[in-house]
């Protein structure tokens, strides 16, 4: 699996798509910036075919790598990404 964050500055969004080998089909983890140093994650979208890998938790933890490196805190408005939070108490910091 590889995961990659994709970011538009003219709309000052992005997403992190994760791509399987073997499928055509494609994870995503939807974001929109809120000022400077916060991210809404909105939605996470893991099509059936390539369900059941994981594939989503790898969404939100590439995001929150990328919160601790690039200074950023993440606004978890989906309900994955809220209960990815409460699975790891050592990102309460990274909350927004």
């Amino acid at each position: 699996m590889t995961v990659t964050n994709t970011k538009n500055s003219n709309t000052h969004a992005g997403e992190y798509r994760a791509e399987v080998a073997d499928s055509e089909h494609v994870g995503r983890l939807t974001w929109k910036a809120q000022g400077d140093n916060v991210r809404i994650a909105d939605h996470t979208l893991v099509p059936q075919e390539i369900g059941g890998r994981g594939i989503a938790a790898q969404l939100v933890k590439a995001l929150m790598a990328d919160a601790r490196t690039e200074g950023f805190r993440v606004v978890p408005q989906c309900s994955y990404v809220e209960a990815q939070f409460r699975r790891h108490p050592e990102w309460s910091d990274l909350r927004a």
